[in-house]
């Protein structure tokens, strides 16, 4: 389990800030580029970050860790598939967060967050 004691609060409980990093990275890794608001996407990439790091072992123990932080099988999957290949050489750094503005209805800063080629 990635532990999430760093960071903010998000304002809301430590088990909703846990599941919404859980569903926000899940929708990450699923279509490789997702919308959000500009603290939930700074939150969002280091713990992404962190999962990756761990899957880079490519080990027994890194898939179990995943599977118990993500919920759907086929992105599991697909994270050992291509993102591992994928960032084999690279030593961290694997998303990159755009400022896109502010949102029309509460006037809060949008980002999109997207995982590097």
């Amino acid at each position: 389990m990635i532990k999430t004691y760093n960071g903010s609060k998000l304002g809301i409980t430590s088990s909703h800030k846990k599941a919404l990093l859980r569903n926000l990275a899940t929708n990450l890794f699923l279509h490789e580029k997702i919308m959000t608001t500009l603290p939930k996407a700074k939150e969002l990439a280091s713990y992404s970050e962190k999962l990756i790091t761990k899957a880079k072992k490519s080990n027994l123990s890194a898939i179990r860790a995943l599977n118990g932080e993500i919920n759907s099988k086929d992105v599991v999957k697909k994270v050992f598939d291509v993102f591992v290949p994928r960032y084999k050489e690279r030593c961290g750094g694997y998303t990159q967060i755009f400022k896109l503005g502010f949102r029309r209805g509460d006037n809060s800063k949008l980002a999109v967050i997207k995982l590097v080629n």
